[in-house]
């Protein structure tokens, strides 16, 4: 069984709509699919239309930004009821200050000679709400800066470079009460691609656990195929499920997409164990 249950639409920053990822998912080979669009569950009615069209099962996730350690982190649901009041206003609250951290990426990235910036980002926004670090690297690959979204991420928008503008999320322990509240299961989001210590990882880890969550992303697109075992090790050493998905954003603009992301790794116990 194929499952991937990380997933963007354009409803936050992928390109595609809800139902054209369905279907790109489908023609992969994906059997259950999770939507996880950042901050944002307003894809998710048409997503569950077109799983169901496409004879896919599907999967209420989203991904929420937090901040943990001075570091951005980001925390999956899936299960969620995406109706319920406590999250919808808790995803409304961090969905809030974004247009004002873009036009102040915009004025870094001008010093940095990447002119018109907010305005170049802006063609690639579907959802005014949800303007991310994503939109602006298209729009410096579009004008040829850089190669690729990921050399963009490490030349400017990364902690440390010119166009890198730290924003407060929500907290740990909020965005867990607002997944367990919605009667989802809370996952870490590719936790190999944060710039933790180990022992800063454990203690994120520890944490995560006492506050109820229950799994961490092992095979991801963003992680490398050595962080696999790796993770699966550590999801074993710390009691978690282990969840799997590409992290779709757009067609040949990740490393691995559907058809080439591996299987779990046979010694964790998939999140998805008890769902069917």
């Amino acid at each position: 069984m194929n499952v991937d249950l990380h997933c963007h639409s354009n409803v936050s920053d992928g390109v595609l709509p809800p139902a054209k990822v369905a279907k790109v998912a489908r023609e992969a080979g994906v059997d259950v699919w999770a939507l996880t669009d950042h901050d944002e569950v307003g894809g998710i009615a048409a997503a569950r239309a077109a799983a169901a069209e496409q004879g896919m099962r599907f999967v209420t996730g989203v991904e929420i930004s937090i901040t943990w350690a001075g570091e951005t982190v980001h925390i999956v649901g899936l299960q969620i009821d995406e109706n319920n009041p406590a999250l919808v206003q808790g995803l409304e609250a961090t969905r809030s200050g974004r247009d004002n951290r873009g036009r102040e990426i915009a004025v870094q990235l001008a010093k940095a000679g990447i002119p018109d910036a907010y305005e170049g980002a802006l063609k690639y926004v579907s959802n005014p709400n949800l303007m991310s670090r994503t939109h602006f690297a298209r729009y410096i690959v579009e004008i040829g800066a850089c190669r690729n979204t990921s050399e963009v991420f490490k030349k400017y928008l990364c902690e440390g470079k010119p166009g890198y503008v730290e924003h407060r999320w929500a907290t740990l322990e909020q965005s867990v009460q607002w997944i367990r509240g919605a009667g989802g299961i809370a996952v870490i989001a590719h936790p190999g691609r944060y710039k933790f210590s180990d022992t800063a990882e454990g203690v994120l880890f520890d944490e995560f656990k006492q506050m109820g969550g229950t799994a961490i992303e092992v095979v991801t697109g963003s992680h490398t195929p050595d962080q696999y075992p790796e993770y699966a090790r550590l999801a074993n050493a710390y009691g978690f499920l282990a969840s799997r998905g590409t992290d779709f954003h757009a067609p040949g603009e990740a490393r691995v997409d559907f058809k080439l992301l591996p299987p779990l790794p046979n010694n964790v116990t998939p999140v998805w164990h008890d769902w069917f």
